[in-house]
């Protein structure tokens, strides 16, 4: 039996696009003989459709193109994923299920079991849990359907009740099928890889795997499918980042034809992270994960030109760079804006950065603006000393400028914040923190300098005085980033034990990180909780970690926690 994995890049609620993508992938199956193709988790609306699930005309619309692409499953059977109507009144009104259609109707039909509620997901809001499992016979196999969570409540600190793998076993399938939706973070291709092969192991049958690619606003799909064979060996992979459609024979003895691969051997508990920062950990997945994110958001938003403040440091210098890559370089204006404060070289390096890319820039002066404003609220400002307020100043009339300007002509204007600034506050609400699309908020300082030499791996595109000046806003003389923070280097380590580990003041303080004292630790949680109001009103932060900032965190803004 030749079984096909369709690896497929959605757009959550558009079923003409969807629906034929879908059917393109089974009509080139088909002319490679394949009895079977898989699609990933509710591929025909997309994943996650949230509160689209809630309305009746979405269903319908749903249900309209399952109709259509089962008249494409003549002589190929397809197993795909969409919501599904539940017929009980009580409980959810949709589960999320797995189609088998074959003959030009629907086979078959297994809901999803376990409903991740956790992180970005919030399945148990809109699906009910399966009551019933059975394999589904097709060509004279037996398939154990499963959908995403339903094949990872394995390890030493299972999350859920039952296994449905436990009880599809009793029916003696041949083989399993799991149709995912799994989002990137930069440790999961290895969990992922260790929990599909542990299951090939337990239930003694081949796996295989469909994951979903593409970005869905800040949700990043990776794809890298698999096949597994009975002994846990991975015959096959499909590219990360990549749509792809690829083929691997089943024999009548249930034994996978293709060449055995390298794999992650490590069976993983719920979400294992690192247990400090890695700096440099898989950068090369981030970094296509932030040109996918961009490239996506825009094309799915109907949009092609990216506009960005250029300050001549490394966090603009890097988004500039994600953004050529993912655009075209002439599709992204870097707008530089001097300020009082602004160095020399500032400008030079920002310059240098766009000449190395090729790409449009302008330079305004913000001097008279930020005059203009100072002698307005003279009257009311009176003899008080400079402080934040006149630094805050510069910052929003460079997000005004660049509002204007992406009205005027059309651009989406691309946040430069990155995970440190936002965890600790360092940034000014309607001026640095204006956005469409937060392209560096799910990476610490640390990791920018990394994506940066990643960028600059062939020849140099980021200016290498920017990869070594001191960071600094430039709001005042002389200031400099740790003029407000602790060094990097140690207020990264705090952070991601804070955020990823979820590690409170007490165990923090135990790992004795070096640099940091007692004092320091209470300080830097203190920041981060009072903080929250400002990353309420964040723009969506493209999602490369375990925890990111937005949906997948959600902490009271008003709470008296660890202040």
């Amino acid at each position: 039996m030749q079984i096909f994995i369709a690896q497929q890049n959605y757009h959550i609620g558009n079923f003409t696009a969807n629906t034929a993508k879908i059917i393109e992938a089974i009509q080139a199956a088909k002319k490679k003989q394949a009895d079977l193709i898989v699609f990933s988790e509710l591929a025909i609306t997309g994943y996650p459709p949230r509160d689209f699930l809630e309305f009746e005309d979405f269903i319908l619309k749903s249900e309209a193109a399952l109709a259509t692409i089962a008249l494409q499953a003549d002589t190929i059977g397809v197993l795909i994923g969409a919501p599904a109507r539940n017929p009980d009144p009580t409980g959810k009104r949709l589960f999320n299920a797995a189609y088998l259609l074959y003959d030009k109707k629907i086979q078959a039909v297994q809901h999803k079991t376990l409903l991740p509620t956790y992180d970005v997901f919030d399945e148990n809001r809109y699906f009910e849990q399966a009551t019933t499992h059975e394999v589904m016979q097709f060509k004279g196999k037996k398939i154990a359907v499963t959908i995403c969570e339903d094949i990872w409540n394995l390890g030493d600190n299972p999350l859920y009740r039952i296994c449905p793998m436990d009880i599809l076993t009793e029916q003696h399938p041949d083989f399993m099928v799991n149709l995912s939706a799994s989002p990137f973070d930069y440790t999961h291709d290895e969990d992922r890889q260790a929990i599909i092969r542990a299951n090939a192991i337990k239930y003694r049958i081949p796996v295989f795997y469909c994951n979903a690619v593409g970005s869905q606003t800040e949700i990043v799909f990776d794809g890298g499918s698999f096949v597994f064979d009975a002994e846990g060996n991975m015959v096959k992979k499909l590219p990360l980042f990549q749509e792809a459609l690829e083929g691997t024979t089943i024999l009548p003895d249930n034994q996978i034809v293709g060449p055995v691969q390298e794999t992650a051997d490590r069976l993983p508990l719920h979400e294992i992270n690192p247990l400090t920062l890695e700096p440099e950990l898989n950068i090369s997945q981030i970094y296509q994960a932030l040109v996918m994110g961009i490239k996506d958001y825009f094309a799915k938003m109907g949009f092609s030109k990216a506009i960005i403040g250029s300050s001549g440091g490394i966090d603009s210098a890097v988004t500039i760079a994600l953004a050529s890559a993912a655009l075209g370089a002439q599709h992204v204006r870097s707008v530089l804006m001097p300020s009082p404060y602004s160095t020399e070289h500032s400008v030079d390096d920002a310059v240098k950065l766009s000449q190395n890319l090729n790409g449009p820039y302008d330079i305004i002066h913000i001097d008279k603006i930020y005059e203009a404003f100072l002698t307005e609220l003279q009257p009311i400002f009176g003899d008080l000393p400079f402080s934040v307020a006149e630094e805050n100043m510069q910052s929003r009339t460079r997000g005004n400028l660049l509002m204007g300007i992406a009205n005027k002509l059309g651009y989406i204007l691309l946040n430069t914040s990155n995970k440190s600034e936002l965890a600790t506050g360092y940034g000014t609400l309607y001026g640095d923190m204006a956005g469409g699309l937060g392209v560096l908020g799910d990476c610490y300082k640390l990791q920018v300098y990394a994506l940066a030499r990643y960028i600059n791996r062939e020849k140099e595109i980021i200016p290498q005085n920017i990869l070594d000046k001191a960071p600094s806003a430039e709001l005042r003389p002389g200031q400099k980033d740790s003029d407000s923070l602790p060094d990097y280097t140690v207020l990264d380590q705090i952070l991601y034990q804070y955020i990823e580990r979820r590690q409170g003041p007490t165990e923090i303080k135990t790992i004795q990180i070096p640099g940091a004292d007692d004092a320091l630790v209470d300080q830097t949680l203190k920041m981060v909780n009072r903080n929250e109001y400002k990353r309420n009103q964040f723009c969506p932060i493209i999602r490369v970690s375990p925890k990111a900032f937005g949906v997948g965190r959600r902490i009271p803004i008003v709470g008296e926690y660890l202040l």
